[in-house]
Protein backbone atom coordinates (compact mmCIF):
# COMPACT_ATOMS: atom_id res chain seq x y z
CA UNK A 1 0.00 0.00 0.00
CA UNK A 2 2.69 2.74 0.63
CA UNK A 3 4.03 2.29 -3.09
CA UNK A 4 -0.11 3.56 -3.96
CA UNK A 5 -0.14 6.01 -1.44
CA UNK A 6 2.98 7.57 -2.97
CA UNK A 7 1.22 7.14 -6.64
CA UNK A 8 -1.90 8.69 -5.23
CA UNK A 9 0.33 11.48 -3.45
CA UNK A 10 2.26 12.20 -6.61
CA UNK A 11 -1.11 12.09 -8.78
CA UNK A 12 -2.88 14.52 -6.39
CA UNK A 13 0.39 17.31 -6.42
CA UNK A 14 0.58 16.57 -10.48
CA UNK A 15 -2.89 17.97 -10.98
CA UNK A 16 -1.75 21.60 -9.49
CA UNK A 17 2.00 21.38 -10.49
CA UNK A 18 4.13 24.11 -10.92
CA UNK A 19 7.37 22.92 -10.02
CA UNK A 20 9.39 22.70 -13.38
CA UNK A 21 6.74 25.70 -15.14
CA UNK A 22 3.76 28.38 -14.63
CA UNK A 23 1.00 26.72 -13.04
CA UNK A 24 -2.42 27.54 -13.81
CA UNK A 25 -2.62 29.79 -10.89
CA UNK A 26 0.47 31.71 -12.34
CA UNK A 27 -0.66 31.90 -15.74
CA UNK A 28 -4.45 33.36 -14.98
CA UNK A 29 -3.22 35.50 -12.08
CA UNK A 30 -3.02 39.34 -12.59
CA UNK A 31 -4.06 40.26 -16.44
CA UNK A 32 -5.83 43.14 -16.86
CA UNK A 33 -9.78 42.66 -18.12
CA UNK A 34 -9.38 44.09 -21.03
CA UNK A 35 -7.06 41.85 -22.23
CA UNK A 36 -8.39 38.80 -20.88
CA UNK A 37 -11.02 38.53 -24.58
CA UNK A 38 -8.14 39.94 -26.67
CA UNK A 39 -6.62 37.72 -29.28
CA UNK A 40 -3.06 38.45 -30.54
CA UNK A 41 -2.10 39.08 -34.13
CA UNK A 42 -2.19 36.06 -35.67
CA UNK A 43 -3.54 34.17 -32.63
CA UNK A 44 -6.06 31.09 -32.39
CA UNK A 45 -7.50 32.34 -29.24
CA UNK A 46 -8.19 34.63 -26.48
CA UNK A 47 -6.97 33.51 -22.76
CA UNK A 48 -10.82 33.99 -22.06
CA UNK A 49 -11.01 31.03 -24.11
CA UNK A 50 -8.29 28.97 -23.00
CA UNK A 51 -9.26 29.02 -19.54
CA UNK A 52 -12.97 28.19 -20.03
CA UNK A 53 -11.46 25.48 -22.55
CA UNK A 54 -9.39 24.20 -19.40
CA UNK A 55 -12.54 24.48 -17.06
CA UNK A 56 -14.92 22.71 -19.69
CA UNK A 57 -12.52 19.71 -20.33
CA UNK A 58 -11.95 19.39 -16.60
CA UNK A 59 -15.37 19.46 -15.35
CA UNK A 60 -16.19 17.11 -18.20
CA UNK A 61 -13.54 14.50 -16.93
CA UNK A 62 -14.71 14.43 -13.54
CA UNK A 63 -18.27 14.15 -14.55
CA UNK A 64 -16.71 11.11 -16.85
CA UNK A 65 -15.26 9.83 -13.47
CA UNK A 66 -17.91 10.62 -11.06
CA UNK A 67 -21.22 10.56 -12.52
CA UNK A 68 -23.34 7.27 -13.70
CA UNK A 69 -25.53 9.85 -15.82
CA UNK A 70 -22.33 11.06 -17.56
CA UNK A 71 -23.42 12.15 -21.44
CA UNK A 72 -20.67 12.31 -23.99
CA UNK A 73 -20.51 16.27 -25.46
CA UNK A 74 -19.85 17.18 -28.73
CA UNK A 75 -16.36 18.35 -29.66
CA UNK A 76 -15.41 20.95 -30.55
CA UNK A 77 -18.61 23.22 -30.04
CA UNK A 78 -19.24 21.70 -26.10
CA UNK A 79 -15.54 22.51 -25.14
CA UNK A 80 -14.94 25.66 -26.28
CA UNK A 81 -16.42 29.38 -25.83
CA UNK A 82 -17.52 31.36 -28.86
CA UNK A 83 -16.85 34.35 -27.99
CA UNK A 84 -13.30 35.42 -27.24
CA UNK A 85 -14.48 37.47 -24.68
CA UNK A 86 -16.17 36.85 -21.27
CA UNK A 87 -19.56 37.16 -21.47
CA UNK A 88 -20.46 38.99 -17.77
CA UNK A 89 -18.00 40.48 -15.38
CA UNK A 90 -18.05 38.14 -13.06
CA UNK A 91 -17.60 35.10 -15.74
CA UNK A 92 -13.72 35.53 -15.18
CA UNK A 93 -13.64 35.03 -11.50
CA UNK A 94 -16.20 32.14 -11.67
CA UNK A 95 -14.63 29.99 -14.55
CA UNK A 96 -11.36 30.26 -12.16
CA UNK A 97 -13.25 29.35 -9.04
CA UNK A 98 -14.71 26.30 -10.46
CA UNK A 99 -11.72 25.09 -12.24
CA UNK A 100 -9.89 24.94 -8.77
CA UNK A 101 -13.27 23.58 -7.32
CA UNK A 102 -13.02 20.78 -9.82
CA UNK A 103 -9.24 20.47 -9.49
CA UNK A 104 -9.47 19.90 -5.68
CA UNK A 105 -12.41 16.61 -6.67
CA UNK A 106 -9.87 15.19 -8.53
CA UNK A 107 -7.61 15.76 -5.92
CA UNK A 108 -9.79 13.78 -3.65
CA UNK A 109 -10.58 11.14 -6.22
CA UNK A 110 -6.71 10.57 -6.77
CA UNK A 111 -6.50 9.87 -2.71
CA UNK A 112 -9.37 7.86 -2.68
CA UNK A 113 -8.39 4.22 -1.52
CA UNK A 114 -11.70 2.94 -2.68
CA UNK A 115 -10.74 3.91 -6.20
CA UNK A 116 -8.57 1.67 -8.28
CA UNK A 117 -6.63 4.02 -10.41
CA UNK A 118 -5.98 1.23 -12.98
CA UNK A 119 -9.57 -0.09 -12.91
CA UNK A 120 -11.63 1.13 -16.05
CA UNK A 121 -13.94 4.01 -15.06
CA UNK A 122 -17.73 3.00 -15.47
CA UNK A 123 -18.88 5.24 -17.85
CA UNK A 124 -16.34 4.54 -20.63
CA UNK A 125 -15.13 2.27 -23.27
CA UNK A 126 -11.77 0.93 -21.24
CA UNK A 127 -10.05 4.39 -20.10
CA UNK A 128 -8.76 3.90 -15.98
CA UNK A 129 -8.97 6.30 -13.52
CA UNK A 130 -5.11 6.65 -13.76
CA UNK A 131 -5.29 7.78 -17.85
CA UNK A 132 -8.14 10.43 -16.79
CA UNK A 133 -6.30 11.68 -14.34
CA UNK A 134 -2.84 12.00 -16.25
CA UNK A 135 -4.57 12.91 -19.50
CA UNK A 136 -6.44 16.47 -17.51
CA UNK A 137 -3.28 16.96 -16.07
CA UNK A 138 -0.96 17.09 -19.65
CA UNK A 139 -4.22 18.40 -21.15
CA UNK A 140 -4.34 21.47 -18.28
CA UNK A 141 -0.41 21.51 -18.38
CA UNK A 142 -0.68 22.27 -22.64
CA UNK A 143 -3.24 24.90 -22.70
CA UNK A 144 -1.81 26.68 -19.10
CA UNK A 145 1.32 27.15 -21.79
CA UNK A 146 -0.59 28.54 -24.06
CA UNK A 147 -1.93 30.90 -21.81
CA UNK A 148 1.78 32.09 -21.27
CA UNK A 149 2.40 32.15 -24.94
CA UNK A 150 -0.73 34.32 -25.24
CA UNK A 151 0.21 36.38 -22.30
CA UNK A 152 3.66 37.50 -23.53
CA UNK A 153 2.02 38.22 -26.92
CA UNK A 154 -0.19 40.56 -25.41
CA UNK A 155 2.99 42.19 -23.25
CA UNK A 156 1.13 41.39 -20.32
CA UNK A 157 3.78 38.04 -18.82
CA UNK A 158 6.67 39.37 -16.28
Amino acid sequence: MPETDALRGQLSRLLAWRDAHAGFDAAVRGLHPSLRGRVPDGGAHSVWQLLEHIRIAQADILEFCVSRRYKEKTWPEAYWPKSPRPPRAGSWRRSIAAYRRDRRALQRLAMDRRIDLFAPVPNGTGQTYIREILLIADHTSYHVGQIVAVRKQLGAWK
